[in-house]
């Protein structure tokens, strides 16, 4: 009998027995902190999201293959681009426009251009992006024409953005929306346009 309660003894030896109380009133803070913390995080993120956000620019391009200018976007784009060449170096545009030359071009260079209303009785102002193509020369001053191509910096009394033309096809005028107007009294250029 004995040897019975040895063993028995030594299985006692290795048994924990726990005993966990809980108290209601400290549990029940304890969840209302845990509680309050993950809502003063949620509203410090949001709240910091929504201040990030509020002071975003409107003249944002939004990143795709092809920029597309119309008549609406025309002068802020160009704006635009004409700020922040580096941001924009590579990047394929398409437009149209009529070709418009100045005496100083070389053989392969012209203006897409757009006539840009300045005043209340229709005063207007030439505007547009310098091209460069190779066979420039086939297409006459005035003419209309879509082009698509990718905009490089060039120089032309200073550094400017140049297209390089990578397609061109002569097109009728248009009969609405030929003219374009200046930037959104909202624009504000950029560094970050990509």
């Amino acid at each position: 009998m004995q040897e019975f309660n040895i063993e028995f003894n030594e299985r006692i030896d290795y048994m924990f027995v726990y005993n966990f109380k809980l108290n209601g009133k400290r549990l029940v803070k304890i969840l209302f902190i845990i509680i309050a913390i993950a809502i003063t995080i949620y509203f410090s993120v949001s709240s910091y999201k929504i201040y990030n956000n509020s002071f975003k620019v409107k003249d944002e391009i939004l990143e795709t293959d092809t920029m597309y200018l119309t008549a609406e976007n025309y002068t802020n784009i160009l704006k635009a681009v004409h700020d922040n060449i580096d941001n924009y170096v590579g990047k394929k545009i398409c437009f149209t426009g009529y070709i418009y030359r100045v005496l100083d071009f070389k053989e392969t260079e012209f203006v897409l251009a757009r006539d840009m209303i300045i005043s209340s009785n229709m005063q207007t102002l030439i505007v547009g992006f310098l091209c460069d193509f190779k066979n420039a020369k086939n297409f006459a001053d005035n003419s209309w024409v879509e082009i698509t191509g990718e905009i490089a910096e060039g120089s032309y009394h200073t550094n400017i953005p140049i297209i390089k033309i990578k397609e061109i096809q002569q097109i009728e005028k248009p009969k609405d929306d030929i003219y374009v107007y200046p930037p959104d009294d909202t624009y504000v250029p950029t560094s970050i346009m990509f």
